[in-house]
């Protein structure tokens, strides 16, 4: 009686860890190459809504591996895929050099072949299919949204933007974003100029400014920009953002 006693507890105290859905290590065709990801699936019957996971500039590392877990006990099969065809940086020295040499045709390539590899999946709803990811990987999250005019939803923490109208023009998946108002690499007016041009064209779009946080503040990681209550706050925003548009 004890032991199931203990198990009890332990279960209601690491729950999200009981949780956590199995990862399957899958490969898909982009161009004449191969892409490693990561996939998670959730509980449940099929199909469901899925997401590309978009890492950031470390490469496909444990972190952004379980954001793809978490939101696959959301409900959502998630994509994790690998940018750097393996690497991974363990110094911001080593990622801004593994960034700068990323050829950004072959992300965009990547991107869409992700995007096809879940709409043929028969786990997954075709018309359901969004991208999430942070730093360098918000930035190819928005990427996906202009080159995928069927994403159904785009989520951006922290990414690089573009406000160029004919760029933006091909939107057609609501957006969220998601910024740090002390972000040295992406200003306040640059954010502010990105949801005015798109609300201009006429595009959805929903953006969140936290004044006191800096880039990256959501990783744990990060420990000098780290904002518990600001991660806990956005993770909230992006779940009912993703409930709304890939649940409807």
């Amino acid at each position: 009686m004890r032991k199931v006693l203990l198990l009890l507890v332990f279960a209601l105290v690491s729950g999200s860890a009981l949780l956590a859905a199995d990862p399957q290590e899958v490969m898909y065709k982009s161009g004449a190459e191969q892409v490693k990801a990561v996939s998670y699936m959730p509980t449940g019957e099929g199909p469901f809504p899925a997401l590309i996971v978009i890492h950031e500039w470390y490469g496909l590392n444990d972190w952004v591996k379980q954001q793809a877990s978490d939101l696959a006990d959301q409900g959502y099969v998630t994509l994790a895929i690998d940018l750097y065809r393996g690497k991974l940086a363990t110094s911001s020295d080593e990622a801004h050099e593994l960034m700068r040499g990323l050829p950004e045709d072959r992300a965009a390539r990547d991107l869409r072949a992700a995007f096809e590899y879940l709409e043929a999946q028969k786990s997954v709803n075709p018309k359901r299919i969004g991208s999430i990811g942070w730093c360098m990987g918000g930035g190819y999250s928005l990427e996906t949204a202009l080159v995928q005019p069927r994403l159904a939803a785009t989520v951006i923490n922290y990414g690089r933007l573009v406000t160029d109208p004919a760029s933006l023009k091909k939107i057609t998946a609501p957006v969220l974003g998601i910024f740090g108002g002390k972000d040295r690499g992406i200003p306040v007016e640059s954010v502010k100029a990105f949801e005015s041009e798109l609300k201009k064209l006429g595009k959805k779009v929903e953006i969140h400014i936290y004044p006191d946080a800096g880039h990256a503040f959501q990783n744990e990681h990060n420990k000098a920009g780290y904002r518990p209550e600001d991660a806990k706050d956005s993770r909230a925003k992006t779940l009912a953002f993703l409930q709304s548009t890939l649940k409807k």
